[in-house]
């Protein structure tokens, strides 16, 4: 069996109650009981065990002040004689309370019921709520606010334990608040499926029944308004309907026009107010109070138009015999009376009064008009939450927005927990437990709530732990009435209590995922939060929390783009002397992107500086990056010049695009890229870029330049060369590489910026990390919406001294004198111990140069960190090394030099190439 709201039923339930009766005593004698009992069952007892009821009480208050002929029991008592009919004869007994749980009607199938029954439970005025009875039908349906069933021990009282009920609110449905419950009892042995569907109808009967009442009182403020027509007449003025007043009338305008009206009716009170209107036109909008036949007090509101447009007349309708349609509006919809015609005016014999035309707008009860206002506005506030909630993809941000929102027009405070696991981007393993106070906002600073950051504990009792539990916002109208701690904890309970009165509690719920809970909070506002409120903070619950949860899917998104990008990046950069380096990589606001940087040593003392971009965000610019990056190092490594460099990132690029299935071969990676050698032996510097911005120097005096370099296209277009220009860079100045993000930014002129990188850089005083941090303090942008990657570099000259160069000519006689100068070199500067791996690697180079290459020769040696022994000559043929036969004369020699060196290679130059050995120097 199913009971109400969708729960099952307690275990054993269907078995004589030995389930139920089994826990109840579990829970009565403090044992605990968190499976088995559905939780608005349990969320009661708990309820009724803090209030200190009794199971074993028996009396309950009597209320002789209840009325006995009010609008309920006139709208209910019809339905419970048919009721009757319906279960004559069984043991049904059906009842209607008040929304204080005050018994008003009763009827039983069978008279002698009544004998049998207390006298509590046979006469009305007796007192079922929840906080004097502990768990019933009726208290239960008014604490759940919704459609409940109780069974046998599921009853707090002993009274109750062979009774079953069911209990449903019955609610005004222009107000949509809880005017009452209908109540079904019954022994606990008889069960009926179908009784949920006869309450339902039931129930829907007595809320229409109660809407017409409402509208027969229109009816009669509306018949007043019409009778007073002949004082109109005497007063001589045009009588008009609101459609006449204005034919160009916009709907925003007589929008306008119905929401000042209800707010006129809602003051009950005399007033006025104008309201403009196009073409220098006014309406002005007068209520006065008028009394039905029945005595119904209400307010009519009537437009006035004045200054009419020369030559303007206004229509005069016909007379209005008739009262309006005023049958009952949809369930939730405020009844309120528009016209569009207005009494009859007589014969106007004063062509000379003033033009000024009068039309009934609205006519309604003080009330209503409240409940029409509070409708729209709950309608404004929601189309407002929709722009204003999710305008980033920040968690925080987002639980923030739903509390600026809601505050002060549905809360005086707004309070939202989030798990930890969700500010990460992660979902949380104990959403119900693992709460963090994430945001708090009021009317004021000063609130009494667990500041921001702190963890949450919500007791089991507490409105928080049971909206979690249910997945359903709960309204507590009166904290004050409540039962059980309403704080997290028992010493913070008091001081909310002590200025909050009303609560609702909405979980933060999306596709399934508990994201945590946001506390709607009351303190100065006097009115208790209703029905329409908590549905109102649901609806904006339910957006909040889709925008929370695309938030945290993007949080948990973003840092693995993070991560990945953190991990393609030069984890460190190597050791050389070539350059200082300094580098910053700042991600963009709202995602990673695929900028990078890299620098490379090269062979000869010369250093590869890189910086790139690939267009787009996300984990693919990010994967694309580390592809891009790996490919530049293996060609910049195997020392092709920058212009050669480019052209085949361009190709690899393009291939890229070709297999990628998504691009349909239109191509949708595309990156840009700049690439600069410095060598620190000529202090010159060759730079290739492919649709990149330009680098910034700045020389040893602080002069700021940004060379002319040939553009080329983005990488991945294709079929256009590359072209690379050398620069001479004295020792001590900078270049410094960027991405566009730092100078590119939709609210910024691209040559301020650069007037701003200008004056960053203009201090030679200032160590590369210097550098870094002051062109990200004053040229990059807030929030930067693309990321930026930032590489400083100050060039360093190799000391002439630690260079040496011979040239001879391609004769095998003079490699014995080069042999003998380079180790008289290293005695010079103490390399003794590199002498014999040099003298050995010297030998070889040169004399395959002398045989396979072509004159005139060069040696030249480097110590820097390492010792490099280069020899050049004219010829572009590259030498292999291979494996000799043992039979073999030849073929050993780069054998032997790829044992005694670090490493070597070859680098081809415009003369020709430079075969290189490069030797590690133990001795530092």
């Amino acid at each position: 069996m199913v009971g109400s709201g969708g729960e099952s039923m307690l275990t054993g339930s269907a078995a004589g109650g030995a389930g139920p009766v089994r826990f109840r005593e579990r829970f009565l004698q403090g044992e605990p009981v968190e499976t088995g009992v559905r939780s608005s069952i349990l969320d009661s007892w708990r309820r009724s065990r803090d209030l200190g009821l009794s199971p074993d009480q028996s009396d309950l208050p009597f209320r002789a002040d209840f009325e006995p002929d009010g609008p309920i029991v006139r709208a209910a008592a019809p339905v419970l004689d048919r009721l009757r009919s319906r279960f004559d004869g069984s043991e049904m007994n059906i009842s209607v309370a008040d929304a204080n749980g005050t018994v008003l009607l009763r009827r039983f199938g069978k008279e002698s019921l009544v004998r049998s029954l207390p006298a509590f439970q046979s006469v009305p005025g007796f007192v079922f709520a929840e906080r004097v009875a502990g768990t019933n039908g009726i208290g239960l349906a008014l604490a759940e606010r919704q459609l409940i069933r109780v069974y046998g021990a599921e009853h707090f009282a002993e009274r109750s334990q062979r009774s079953a009920c069911r209990a449903l609110p019955l609610r005004d449905l222009l107000s949509g608040r809880i005017e009452g419950v209908l109540c079904f009892g019954y022994p606990r042995d008889v069960e009926d499926p179908s009784l949920e569907t006869v309450i339902r109808r039931a129930a829907a009967v007595i809320e229409r029944r109660l809407l017409r009442q409402s509208s027969a009182r229109e009816r009669a403020l509306l018949r007043a308004y019409l009778d007073a027509g002949a004082a109109a007449a005497a007063d001589r003025r045009r009588l008009v309907g609101v459609d006449e007043l204005a034919a160009e009338l916009h709907p925003g305008q007589r929008a306008v026009l119905l929401e000042k009206a209800a707010e006129l009716i809602s003051r009950a009170q005399r007033g006025a107010v104008d309201v403009p209107l196009s073409g220098d036109r006014r309406i002005t909008l007068v209520s006065h109070a008028m009394t039905g036949a029945g005595g119904v007090e209400g307010f009519a509101v009537e437009a006035v138009l004045c200054d009419h447009p020369p030559g303007a007349t206004p229509a005069i309708p016909h007379q209005v015999h008739e009262p309006l349609d005023l049958s009952p509006a949809p369930t939730g919809a405020p009844v309120a009376l528009l016209s569009s015609a207005a009494p009859a005016d007589t014969t106007d014999d004063h062509h000379d009064s003033p033009s000024t035309a009068r039309g009934l707008v609205l006519v309604g009860e003080p009330q209503v008009g409240a409940y029409a206002l509070a409708a729209r506005r709950r309608l404004e506030l929601l189309s407002e939450a929709g722009t204003r909630i999710g305008t980033t993809l920040d968690v925080r941000r987002t639980a923030r927005e739903l509390a600026e929102i809601a505050v002060p027009r549905l809360a005086d405070f707004v309070t939202v927990d989030l798990p930890e696991p969700v500010l990460r981007g992660e979902e949380s393993t104990d959403p119900l437990h693992d709460l963090h106070r994430t945001v708090v906002h009021g009317i004021h600073d000063d609130h009494p709530f667990h500041p921001v950051g702190k963890r949450v504990e919500y007791g089991p009792a507490t409105p928080q732990l049971r909206c979690l539990t249910s997945g359903r916002a709960v309204l507590e109208p009166d904290l004050r009435a409540a039962s059980g701690p309403l704080a997290p904890d028992a010493d913070h309970s008091a001081r909310p209590l002590s200025r909050v009165h009303s609560l609702i509690a909405v979980p933060l719920v999306a596709r399934g995922v508990v994201l945590g809970v946001a506390s709607f909070h009351r303190a100065e506002d006097p009115a208790p939060f209703e029905d329409d409120d908590r549905s109102l903070a649901q609806e904006l619950a339910t957006r909040a929390a889709l925008s929370i949860d695309n938030a945290r899917r993007y949080t948990r998104e973003r840092t693995m783009s993070l991560a990945l990008q953190h991990n393609l990046l030069p984890q460190c950069l190597p050791d050389q002397d070539a350059v200082d380096v300094a580098h910053r990589y700042l991600p963009a606001e709202s995602d990673v992107g695929g900028d990078w940087y890299d620098v490379i040593p090269l062979s000869g003392t010369r250093v590869g500086l890189f910086v790139g971009d690939v267009v787009g965000h996300g984990m693919l610019s990010a994967a694309t990056m580390g592809r891009l990056r790996t490919a530049a190092r293996s060609f910049a490594e195997l020392d092709f010049p920058p212009d050669e460099v480019l052209t085949h990132l361009d190709n690899l690029v393009a291939r890229l695009d070709r297999e990628d299935p998504a691009s349909d071969g239109a191509g949708i990676i595309g990156a840009t890229c700049l690439y600069a050698v410095y060598d620190p032996t000529s202090q010159q510097c060759t730079m290739a870029r492919a649709g990149h911005p330009p680098p910034a120097l700045v020389t040893p005096d602080g002069t700021v330049s940004f060379p002319d370099l040939p553009a080329g296209p983005p990488l991945g277009l294709g079929g256009l060369p590359f072209e690379a220009a050398e620069i001479a860079l004295p020792e001590d100045s900078r270049l410094v590489l960027y991405t566009d993000g730092l100078i590119e930014d939709r609210n910024r002129d691209v040559d301020e910026v650069l007037d701003r990188l200008r004056g960053a850089l203009a201090h030679p005083g200032r160590t590369p990390e210097e550098t870094c941090q002051a062109v990200l303090d004053t040229v990059a942008p807030a929030g930067p919406y693309d990321d930026i990657a930032l590489l400083v570099a100050r060039t360093h000259a190799l000391d002439p001294h630690r260079i040496a160069t011979w040239e001879l000519p391609a004769d095998p006689a003079r490699v014995s004198d080069i042999r003998a100068a380079a180790m008289r070199q290293l005695t010079d500067w103490g390399l003794d111990e590199a002498a014999f791996a040099t003298e050995l690697m010297l030998s070889e180079l040169v004399t395959n140069a002398i045989r396979h290459g072509t004159g005139p020769i060069q040696v030249r040696l480097l110590h820097d960190r390492t010792l490099v022994c280069e020899v050049s000559d004219t010829s572009d043929t590259a030498p292999h090394m291979r494996r000799a036969a043992i039979t073999d004369e030849g073929g050993r020699g780069l054998f032997l030099v790829a044992q005694l060196s670090q490493s070597w290679g070859t680098r081809y130059t415009p003369q020709g190439k430079v075969i290189w050995a490069e030797c590690e120097l133990h001795g530092g």
